[in-house]
């Protein structure tokens, strides 16, 4: 399912992107990689989509999470 219909609060775990190799680098390099568990934090209709990763915070834009797999 798309990081885009989990709701706040949850937790789920990354399992690929849809995406070409430079969004695929540029997510790995956040430290979205395979099996990573994700926390999402905001999903809102407006304003970015935050998640909490490894301790991180990230923000990201609603194509990109969009095209985030997760289970």
């Amino acid at each position: 399912m798309p990081l885009t219909i989990v709701q706040a609060g949850r937790r789920v775990r990354f399992v690929a992107a849809d995406a070409g190799r430079g969004l695929q680098g540029r997510l790995a390099s956040m430290g979205l990689v395979p099996g990573v568990e994700i926390e999402v934090l905001r999903n809102s209709p407006q304003g970015p989509f935050l998640i909490a990763v490894k301790g991180s915070r990230i923000a990201l834009g609603r194509g990109m999470a969009q095209k985030i797999q997760v289970a």
